[in-house]
């Protein structure tokens, strides 16, 4: 196991400068392979825990890494690793403990019936095998999907996620796959304010029931339905209650399997539960895993039924992943998985989440470009808006705030949603609470600047139509603007 010294030597021996780095980069690495940062982008040589360090040394705090679930370089995820990679690595097609004891802990972590694990990867690969095992066993081919999701960069996840295919150089969405609306209460096509009385789940699981319905008109039916438990690319989304148990009982009655797509959510993150999509009380029939699961080692796996398993093995085609479920990865998620436990990380998931959700919203109450707050555990998007009562998302205010956050206070963030405007917080789980004050502080400063920036300019306004002869209206305006400027005088102070 490196020690922080050995840690800093190795940073310090890298011979590039952070411009031969970009130089070397650019010539040598795929364009579509987009930077955080683009305009300044980070050169990080070395972590520990939540924070990251770059070649010169500076210090960020990380709150978007949900692969490094359980912290940078923990010594004992470091040391199984290690350990494992240095007696003996190879396929498992051989017998191996690691194998066997992850395949016991991961399901036992699972509802029944889900008990039988197939290793892979990365979740793109997860995803695709999931999808194989839906249509081998429902014989049928189409799939649900949710707009804005993503899961996975394989043709076959591609074609499944909207985040992607919709993007102005995306692929053509093909037939057999049908997207339904993103449950999103806030901004989607159901909301809470335009129907504050409605059941929402009710109303955005309809869709899915009436895809299910067609299929089954033409004879048809369908494969699957595939969902991230949690939205986070589209823009970290909790489903109204009771959506999924209506989507889940429409898509069994089409005839086909529902899979919880767990990449980003699972292993303790919501706080409350080890799995995402027991907070809305479903057994899905397929659980893809991956990212935490190996703490930044490529590893995940797809848990389902002994009955869909042995449809799989009955068609004679033989599964095999030359690394997936390979003892070195095995050992690491098996470390993984003790960490969460023996550091009670699932339980400061829900506690830290409850405090950063608490005052968050007390932002929300004192600045108007906080239009929500929302979240579980740690998972919580804050999303920025121009105009509170309309809604209106506001991209450049984010995009304003994430590198501000980054320039000024050392704190990474990131924003995303179909409006890009979504601020993301899914730092890694050993997250303390004064880290979460950190992040409130500077996240404070932001909004108070961001607000005190908007006054100017609402006052430059009103001084322009002054000068164009508006007098009347200007006077009016102004006495409005008063009390905004007063307002200003107060959010300076608060920071």
């Amino acid at each position: 196991m490196p020690l922080a010294s050995e840690q800093m030597q190795s940073a310090a021996s890298q011979q590039l400068s952070k411009s031969e780095t970009i130089k070397l980069r650019n010539k040598h690495i795929g364009q579509a392979c987009q930077l955080f940062y683009r305009s300044d982008p980070l050169k990080i040589v070395r972590g520990q825990g939540q924070y990251m360090f770059d070649e010169e040394g500076t210090r960020y705090l990380d709150c978007i890494n949900n692969v490094a679930h359980v912290g940078h370089c923990h010594p004992e995820v470091v040391r199984a690793g290690a350990l494992q990679m240095a007696t003996i690595s190879t396929n498992n097609r051989f017998l191996h403990d690691e194998l066997v004891q992850c395949a016991q802990t991961l399901t036992s972590k699972m509802p029944a019936p889900l008990s039988v694990c197939f290793f892979v990867n990365s979740g793109s690969e997860a995803n695709d095998l999931a999808l194989r095992l839906a249509r081998n066993y429902t014989k049928r081919q189409d799939v649900i999907t949710l707009d804005h999701a993503y899961h996975g960069h394989l043709q076959s996840v591609m074609e499944i996620s909207p985040y992607k295919f919709n993007q102005p150089g995306g692929e053509q969405k093909v037939d057999y796959v049908h997207v339904a609306p993103c449950p999103d209460s806030y901004g989607g096509q159901y909301t809470d304010k335009q129907f504050p009385d409605a059941d929402l789940g009710l109303l955005y699981a309809q869709p899915v029931a009436d895809i299910c319905e067609r299929q089954l008109a033409k004879g048809q039916g369908v494969a699957a339905f595939i969902a991230e438990s949690l939205q986070s690319c589209g823009g970290q989304i909790l489903p109204p209650a009771g959506y999924f148990q209506r989507v889940y009982e429409a898509v069994h009655r089409a005839g086909g399997l529902c899979i919880a797509d767990e990449v980003q959510v699972g292993f303790g993150r919501v706080g409350s539960h080890y799995w995402a999509f027991e907070t809305q009380h479903v057994v899905p029939d397929i659980v893809c895993v991956a990212k935490p699961m190996g703490n930044g080692h490529p590893v995940g796996a797809v848990v389902t039924t002994p009955a869909i398993a042995q449809a799989f093995h009955a068609t004679g085609v033989a599964y095999f992943n030359t690394y997936g479920g390979n003892p070195v990865s095995c050992a690491i998620a098996n470390a993984v998985m003790r960490v969460i436990e023996q550091e009670g990380l699932q339980q400061n998931a829900q506690r830290l989440g409850e405090y950063l959700l608490r005052e968050c919203g007390q932002l929300k109450q004192e600045f108007d470009c906080v239009g929500d707050v929302r979240g579980l555990g740690l998972f919580v998007g804050i999303e920025l808006v121009s105009d509170r009562d309309e809604r209106v998302p506001d991209t450049a205010a984010a995009r304003w705030v994430v590198n501000r956050m980054k320039q000024l206070h050392q704190v990474l963030v990131s924003s995303d949603g179909p409006n890009d405007n979504v601020i993301k917080l899914k730092p890694p789980m050993c997250f303390s609470l004064e880290n979460a004050d950190e992040f409130l502080l500077a996240f404070r400063e932001c909004l108070a600047t961001l607000t005190c920036d908007h006054l100017q300019q609402a006052r430059v306004a009103v001084a322009d139509a002054a000068t164009n002869g508006v007098i009347a209206t200007a006077a009016d305006t102004l006495a409005n603007k008063t009390k905004l400027f007063e307002r200003q005088d107060r959010l300076i102070k608060s920071v």
